[in-house]
Order: structure tokens, then C-alpha cells, then sequence
């Protein structure tokens, strides 16, 4: 029993379609290679299905040749920002409007600076030690200060 061809306009068997972008796409062993090109020579469905699919192929090849610049999303998110005065974008915080790397070095430096002060305090933290004690009625120390 023999399929009927399908007439034009008519949908393809799906079998037929992989067989051919299989065939197209060079993924088939040898034998089956062999197969598949004698019945696109020789079978109208088969036919009309490799040139449908290599149509197919040659107008998708054409839309990889124009491709979107690098900073498109940049440029698209400042445009909607701009227009919609940033009613669809919430306020930048300033880890966006400042690079993480910045943030970084200023917080360094911060934290050597206290760590410098701590180690150079007599007390060993921020806060100054206790009054030296002084003899009554007197402005003057018991201990003399280096």
C-alpha cells in the first residue's frame, strides 16, 4: 500500500520534513543519506520538501547578517528612562550610578584610616582615656606626660 503524493498546497508528513533538514543538515550516516537523496530525486514529496526547507534555510541565512550593537540594551533602557521620566524604572541607587569596584576602594580606605587611628590612640580605640589624676587644688599631674 502507497501513500498518495501530496498534492500542492497540501501539508508535508512530518517523517519527510526531519529526513530532509536531517539530510540538509548533513546529520545522517551514509546509507541513509544515500536513501533520502534518491527519493528527493525521485518521489514529488520529497521533492517539494527539500526545496521548501532549502528556501527556508536561504532566507533564515540572511537574517544573521544584520545583528544588534553592543550597547543596544544600554541605549534602548536610557531611552525608555528618558521618556517615561522614570515612572517605568525606579530611582538608580547609587551601587548602579557607581561602580562596585569605586565603592570598594573608598570603604578600604575608610576602614585603614579608622584602623590607623585605633593603633596610634593611647587607649587602643576611638575614645579618650580617663583624665591622668592631679594632686588637690593643683592643675598639674602626679605622673609627669612624655
Amino acid at each position: 500500500m502507497t501513500e498518495e503524493p501530496a498534492k500542492e498546497g497540501e501539508p508535508i508528513g512530518d517523517e519527510i520534513i526531519a529526513a530532509v533538514s536531517d539530510y540538509l543538515d548533513g546529520a545522517l550516516p551514509a546509507d541513509r543519506r544515500a536513501e533520502v537523496a534518491s527519493k528527493v530525486a525521485s518521489d514529488p514529496d520529497w521533492k517539494r520538501a527539500h526545496e521548501e526547507l532549502t528556501a527556508t534555510r536561504d532566507a533564515l541565512s540572511g537574517l544573521q547578517k544584520a545583528r544588534a550593537p553592543g550597547s543596544f540594551d544600554q541605549v534602548v533602557t536610557g531611552t525608555i528612562h528618558r521618556r517615561s521620566a522614570g515612572r517605568f524604572f525606579g530611582r538608580r541607587t547609587l551601587g548602579d550610578r557607581v561602580p562596585f569596584g569605586v565603592l570598594l576602594v573608598i570603604a578600604l580606605v575608610l576602614l585603614l584610616g579608622i584602623a590607623y587611628a585605633m593603633r596610634r590612640s593611647m587607649t587602643g580605640s576611638l575614645e579618650r582615656g580617663p583624665a591622668p589624676p592631679t594632686k588637690r587644688g593643683s592643675d598639674q599631674p602626679l605622673v609627669p606626660t612624655p
